[in-house]
C-alpha cells in the first residue's frame, strides 16, 4: 500500500512539473512579447545632403545648426571634444572664429601662484561645457546627466534589423544618428490613454531607452532667428541640429 500511495504521489508531483513547466513555456512569449521594444516608433528616415558616397555638407545648413546648438542645447549638453578652430569648415573666417569663441571662457592654469583661472576661449580651445561636474548637470537636469553631443549623431543609431540592415550594406546608409536625433526633437506627443509618465519626465515615442525621459521638449517655432530666410520652426530646427552634429561627429 504504501509502495502504490509514493507511486502515485510520485505521478502527481510530475504531472504538476511537467504542467508548470508548461504553463511557463507558454507564457514566456506572452510576456516577452508583452514588454516593449524600444523606441516604439522607429526614427524616420530623412533625406540629408550628406547621405551616400558623394554627400556633401551644406555649409548654410551648418551654420543654422551652429546657432541651435549654441542658443539652446548648449544651455545643458557639453561638446566638449570640438575644437572652436574647426568651425572655419563651416565658411568662418579665421577672424569670425576667434570672435566666436572669445564670448565662451575657459578654465586655465594652474599661474604662477599655483591656482586656476578664467579666461576668454581662443580657436585651439574646446567648446566648454555648460556644466563644471556631472553632479551639477544631474541637480540642474531632474537627475539626468545630458549627454555630450560631440559624437552624439554616430552614437545614437538605432538598430534597423532584418533585412534592412541588409539594404543598408548596398545603400551605405549611414544617417542613422540624423534621423534618430530628428525624429526625437520632432516627436514629441501626448501619452497613449492610461499610460502614465514619471514625474519630470515626458513622454516621446523615439527615445531609445524607455517610453519617457527627462528632456522637455527644447524646440518651437520662432525660437532661433535665422538670417537666410530659412523656415523658423521646430523642423527645420531640428533638421539643421541633426546635420551640424553629424559634421561635429
Amino acid at each position: 500500500m504504501k509502495k502504490l500511495v509514493a507511486g502515485l504521489l510520485s505521478i502527481a508531483l510530475i504531472g504538476g512539473f511537467a504542467t508548470v513547466a508548461a504553463v511557463a513555456a507558454e507564457t514566456k512569449p506572452a510576456a516577452e512579447a508583452a514588454t516593449p521594444h524600444y523606441p516604439l516608433k522607429e526614427p524616420r528616415e530623412q533625406h540629408w545632403t550628406f547621405s551616400g558616397p558623394f554627400g556633401y555638407y551644406d555649409k548654410a545648413q551648418l551654420q543654422r545648426g551652429l546657432k541651435v546648438y549654441t542658443e539652446v542645447c548648449s544651455a545643458c549638453h557639453s561638446m566638449k571634444l570640438v575644437p572652436f578652430r574647426t568651425l572655419e569648415e563651416l565658411g568662418y573666417s579665421e577672424a569670425q572664429v576667434k570672435t566666436f569663441a572669445a564670448n565662451y571662457e575657459v578654465q586655465d592654469g594652474p599661474n604662477a601662484q599655483g591656482e586656476m583661472f578664467t579666461r576668454k576661449a581662443v580657436p585651439s580651445d574646446h567648446f566648454p561645457p555648460p556644466f563644471p561636474n556631472d553632479e551639477a548637470a544631474a541637480a540642474s537636469n531632474n537627475g539626468a546627466v545630458p549627454p555630450d553631443m560631440s559624437l552624439l549623431a554616430k552614437a545614437r543609431e538605432v538598430e534597423r534589423g532584418f533585412p534592412q540592415f541588409i539594404f543598408d550594406i548596398f545603400t551605405q546608409y549611414q544617417e542613422g544618428g540624423p534621423d534618430y536625433i530628428y525624429s526625437l526633437l520632432t516627436g514629441y506627443e501626448e501619452p497613449p490613454a492610461g499610460f502614465q509618465v514619471p514625474q519630470n519626465s515626458h513622454y516621446n515615442p523615439y527615445f531609445d531607452a524607455a517610453a519617457s525621459f527627462a528632456m522637455p521638449k527644447p524646440l518651437s517655432d520662432g525660437q532661433v532667428t535665422y538670417d537666410d530666410g530659412s523656415p523658423q520652426t521646430v523642423d527645420q530646427y531640428a533638421r539643421d541640429v541633426a546635420s551640424f552634429l553629424m559634421w561635429a561627429s
